[in-house]
């Protein structure tokens, strides 16, 4: 990526360019489409980045950094803010001493995700300061601003994109990199220690905080007027904002900048400025309740139009109150494991000896489908384990010794290991069979390294996490590892051995992933070359 005065940039590059020039210190995050990228560019551009074993840790350690008057930000799509809930919840408590950003990205339509949800949500019941940008320009231009109302309020504040703007490029002007505070740290330990008799007082303070941040934002949030008729107005945010632009030129738009907290006597006047009133957003109608709860009149879209992203088309169709079938898109090819692929032959045989399989996150879930069909479960990360000790525990024995749980190596690193302490904490009568595919990285979201490929984000390398030894120091009866591409009958006779044991078993198939080993060869080289 070349500095220039107008630059063509996705969000996602157009976030760590902003990291860049803002003087983020620390950038944090585990990859998960439609975010990974971020990061990565960030690195590039010369950032510290690194890939934490999962999203609450990477928060903890960006909140760390942030409690040092550091600029810090943390990464992740939305199903990992799940992950870093926690944290999150009491951080807006705590405060931070610098400043601290966190980029949630949404999935609207579940491109490459397990589930729709809408992270505004956690802007309300958290109580963190969210901006919601429309294009690029707007996410470089809103990582500026959320560093500094993050550092005006001592507070997270939260960067919602969704996958049509980390992925889409439009034009960017670059502002002048900015001089960061220096670091230090200072003792704080009533606003920081959260035992109930600081956490009381903390949330009063956050209160006052959300309140005093409404009123900027009434005053000068980030929030945009278009006038033009008053027979329509239509109050949007995100990249639906330039969808209704298309959709109705000739509409008065108002455009909220920052979701939360709301800037509601800004919206009232619109509404009350306009003959009809019709909110065009994505995913959930959470403006449309937020405003209606305030008793301001507005029309939403029908539930037919809270599934998947918007477009023009849908938009016309919302605002002409059209909810007739919708013209389905012609089937693609579906997704399928590569040729070549080491877990390939894992299910051929898993399906062979008619397992219970209870799956993962990652490129391995397509064995769900055909030809294999040969996955019986996937809800979040790391859950096979505990879904499948969950089915061992309660069929009959002839059932349970079927159920294998199969997990990818980055998957287990993220929160499959709770559940290996699970095994051993609370063992089946039957036992049980635990695969680990380690194909040596985290394939699905673009081939990023993990603690158990020992390589950090920029190839440098580091510690190695050994699952073998994990499952020895836990006390797993048997721990197998093997290649099933050399010796597929070896493998078959394997897995059915294991499953009529009374143990705890892990077997660790280890095969690199081809893309993965051929991206990692040429990352390798180049670090190499500039050194």
């Amino acid at each position: 990526m070349v500095d220039t005065k107008r630059m063509l940039l996705s969000g996602n590059e157009a976030v760590a360019l902003a990291a860049r020039d803002v003087g983020i210190a620390l950038g944090t995050g585990y990859p998960g489409t439609p975010s990974t990228e971020i990061l990565e560019e960030f690195a590039k551009l010369g950032g510290q980045a690194q890939w934490a074993p999962n999203e609450k840790v990477a928060y903890e350690v960006a909140l760390g950094a942030a409690f040092a008057t550091a600029r810090a930000m943390v990464t992740m799509k939305h199903v990992g803010l799940n992950v870093a809930a926690d944290p999150l919840f009491t951080s807006t408590y705590t405060g931070v001493g610098g400043a601290f950003v966190v980029v949630s990205a949404d999935d609207p339509g579940m491109a490459s995700s397990q589930n729709e949800q809408d992270n505004r949500h956690y802007a309300r019941a958290a109580g963190i300061p969210t901006l919601e940008p429309s294009d690029s320009q707007e996410a470089y231009d809103m990582t500026f601003l959320a560093v500094e109302l993050s550092e005006r309020w001592r507070i997270p504040v939260m960067l919602r994109v969704t996958t049509r703007i980390c992925h889409s490029r439009t034009i960017v002007t670059p502002r002048s990199r900015a001089e960061p505070p220096p670091v230090a740290f200072q003792h704080d330990r009533p606003g920081r220690v959260m035992i109930p008799s600081n956490a009381r007082p903390a949330h009063r303070r956050l209160r006052a905080k959300l309140a005093e941040i409404k009123e900027w934002n009434e005053n000068e949030g980030p929030n945009r007027r278009v006038d033009g008729e008053k027979s329509l107005g239509i109050i949007t945010s995100g990249v639906s904002f330039v969808h209704a632009r298309e959709a109705a030129p000739e509409a008065s738009v108002l455009k909220i900048g920052m979701c939360y907290p709301l800037p509601m006597e800004t919206l009232r006047r619109f509404a009350q400025s306009v003959d009809r009133c019709v909110v065009i957003e994505e995913g959930d109608p959470y403006l449309v309740e937020s405003l209606r709860a305030e008793g301001i009149k507005v029309e939403g879209k029908a539930e037919c139009f809270r599934f998947n992203e918007l477009n023009v088309n849908r938009i016309r169709r919302i605002l002409a109150g059209e909810t007739t079938e919708e013209i389905k898109p012609f089937r693609g090819k579906p997704p399928q494991l590569c040729q070549g692929c080491p877990h390939r032959t894992v299910f051929e045989v898993l399906g062979k000896l008619d397992c219970i399989v209870t799956g993962d996150i990652g490129c391995y879930t397509l064995a769900v489908l055909p030809p294999f069909e040969a996955m019986d479960s996937c809800v979040c990360m790391g859950a096979s384990v505990g879904t499948g000790l969950g089915l061992r525990h309660v069929l009959p024995e002839d059932e349970a010794r079927r159920v294998v749980s199969v997990i990818g190596d980055s998957t287990l690193v993220h929160s499959g290991i709770t559940g290996m302490v699970e095994m051993m904490y609370n063992p089946p009568a039957t036992g049980h069979v635990l695969i680990i595919l380690d194909n040596g990285t985290t394939a699905m979201t673009g081939l990023q390294e993990h603690p158990g490929t020992g390589r950090r984000l920029n190839y440098e390398p580091t510690g190695k996490l050994a699952y073998e030894d994990l499952a020895r120091i836990l006390g797993f009866k048997h721990v197998d590892i093997c290649d099933p591409t050399k010796d597929i009958e070896g493998f078959e006779r394997l897995v059915r051995e294991r499953l009529a044991d009374d143990e705890l078993t892990l077997i660790v198939v280890r095969r690199p992933c081809l893309l993965g080993a051929r991206k990692a060869k040429k990352m390798q080289l180049a670090s190499e070359g500039s050194e």
